[in-house]
């Protein structure tokens, strides 16, 4: 690989000969050059920046912006700067810099012609935050209500932050576990939703005083900016110290402080609130989504979350732990939803190593310590543990029941207990660690636990094409156990959460899935829908 100094040399000759000059290097060391974007046939003078080490993407900045561009344009801010391509989504080849510094600059030409053209680039329409930054503002809000919103100040080190919340004993719960304090004072706080997408004005930007926000909210969005304009009103009459806004665009929630300088009025002078109002100053906040269907949701945009599920996992064991955490992450025990774990076992050192409690847990119920642990890491969650044996109590209603003890003929058991009127999904490992399987079962055609092992005894729906190895270990106080690693139980536990999503979704087929995880054996029965046994004792009415 050639040396960094004959790269530059290199990407500085190749600009050359788009008629770019290199004027120098910044303060942090980047590449200075002048030249010209082109879009629409003529020629705009323009800054770009590179890393001297081609990591980061080359910057762009219009050193002078057409006096043709209206006032509020997508993926440019006032002071020139082009967003042309969206972070992460383009890897920079290194060892290529002059192909990909010219081919940054190719699109950043592409997207100045779409901008000059009024077009919008959804691929980027994340970079509203490149313009509009500021101190936190968490928001832990699950409602739809839009006026007055209920706000606590938090103290983190030195800094104030300002947390939303439409429940306080559960955002409390989250702050408790940051170990961040509530301050004694409050900032009221107003939520309003618009229908425009957010850009950057070209010229007062980023928006100093109330009269900079509305123009900018004017031009967006006019209805928007009247109900802004509202609620900082009734702030400032209702002799508030400042105001919070929280605006709800289709892409991303935005928000900025006002905050009010009351100067006395002069003695025998008349005091006239409303210009004060528009000469106050505002200041950005960048807001972060902290509440529960935004963590469940973000990863899954376009699925149904397990929120709102009542969904119970019996076994808390090898599978059961590492599947409740997965369950969690997929916002189970939110939204008014809860997520209860049965189990009477006690952790003991032969289980930590492949159980997802671990030292600190030991000796303890683990139902009880893995519901405290989902307790810390998700405090917004209703995760309820049962340290008890299923067969002795009831479980009441339930949306989805989880069997992950691999118990054979506990799980017969309960498809006898609960299939007639409860959806019932079984995961559990073949063998030493050789494959693992789920069964879904939600339609009374369908085989239950008990149908499928059943089938298996006949030859049919087999996990893999000849005998499944019979290994056993252990010995003394500890007992014999079937040996596979942590692995094998983090691969069972994700294909039922992936089966658990596709319920949320409707997506209930194929209801028997396997995953062959040694190679050494050949898979009998790819994924399908097996069939109910007739006059299985289990599911049989």
């Amino acid at each position: 690989m050639m040396d960094e100094g004959t790269q530059v040399t290199k990407v500085i000759d190749a600009f050359k000969q788009r008629s770019f000059t290199f004027v120098g290097c910044a303060d942090d060391g980047w590449l200075k050059l002048h030249g010209s974007l082109m879009a629409l046939g003529k020629s705009y003078a323009c800054e770009i920046m590179l890393d001297p080490q081609f990591f980061e993407l080359p910057r762009v900045r219009l050193l002078e912006l057409p006096a043709s561009l209206p006032h509020v344009i997508p993926h440019m801010g006032s002071s020139g700067h082009l967003c042309y391509i969206a972070k992460g989504t383009v890897v920079l080849d290194i060892f290529d810099p002059v192909g990909q510094s010219l081919a940054c600059l190719q699109r950043a030409e592409e997207v100045f012609t779409q901008i000059l053209q009024g077009d919008f680039v959804e691929d980027l329409e994340e970079e509203f935050y490149a313009y509009w930054n500021g101190p936190l503002c968490l928001v832990d809000i699950q409602d739809q209500r839009l006026g007055q919103q209920k706000a606590l100040v938090i103290k983190i080190g030195a800094s104030l932050t300002a947390v939303i919340t439409d429940d306080e004993s559960r955002t409390k719960r989250k702050l408790k576990s940051l170990a961040w304090n509530s301050a004694d004072f409050t900032i009221l706080t107003y939520r309003v939703r618009t229908s425009a997408k957010p850009r950057p004005h070209t010229t007062a930007w980023p928006p100093k005083t109330v009269r900079d926000i509305l123009l900018w909210q004017g031009l967006l969005d006019p209805r928007c900016r009247k109900k802004i304009g509202e609620h900082i009103e009734t702030a400032y009459a209702n002799m508030a110290k400042g105001t919070l806004i929280l605006v709800e665009s289709p892409l991303i929630t935005y928000g900025f402080v006002v905050i009010f300088d009351r100067k006395p009025s002069q003695k025998g002078m008349r005091r006239q609130p409303r210009p004060s109002i528009y000469a106050q100053s505002v200041m950005p906040m960048s807001v972060v989504p902290i509440d529960d269907r935004y963590i469940a949701q973000r990863n899954v945009p376009d699925m149904q979350t397990l929120a709102s599920k009542n969904l119970v996992i019996v076994g808390c064991g090898t599978i059961g732990g590492f599947l409740a955490e997965m369950l969690v992450k997929a916002g189970a025990g939110t939204g008014g939803g809860r997520l209860t774990i049965v189990d009477f076992d006690t952790l003991y050192p032969q289980n930590i190593g492949r159980h997802r409690l671990g030292f600190p847990n030991l000796f303890s119920n683990k139902a009880t310590g893995m519901a405290e642990e989902l307790q810390r890491l998700v405090p917004g969650a209703d995760i309820y543990a049962r340290p008890v044996d299923v067969k002795t109590v009831n479980i009441g209603t339930v949306d989805l029941l989880i069997d992950t003890t691999g118990e054979e003929s506990l799980g017969h058991w309960l498809c006898k207990r609960y299939l007639p009127t409860t959806p019932m999904l079984s995961v559990w490992i073949e063998g030493p660690g050789t494959a693992i399987r789920a069964l879904l079962r939600t339609k009374e055609t369908g085989a239950c636990y008990r149908c499928l092992c059943e089938a298996n005894r006949k030859g049919q729906f087999l996990t893999v094409v000849g005998e499944l190895k019979t290994l056993m270990a252990g010995q003394g106080c500890e007992g014999l156990y079937v040996p596979f690693p942590a692995s094998v139980s983090v691969q069972a536990a994700s294909l039922g959460g992936e089966m658990a999503l596709a319920w949320a979704n409707n997506r209930v087929n194929p209801s028997l899935r396997t995953k062959l995880i040694d190679s050494n054996y050949q898979l009998a029965t790819p994924d399908c829908d097996p069939p109910k046994m007739e006059g299985c004792v289990a599911c049989t009415s």
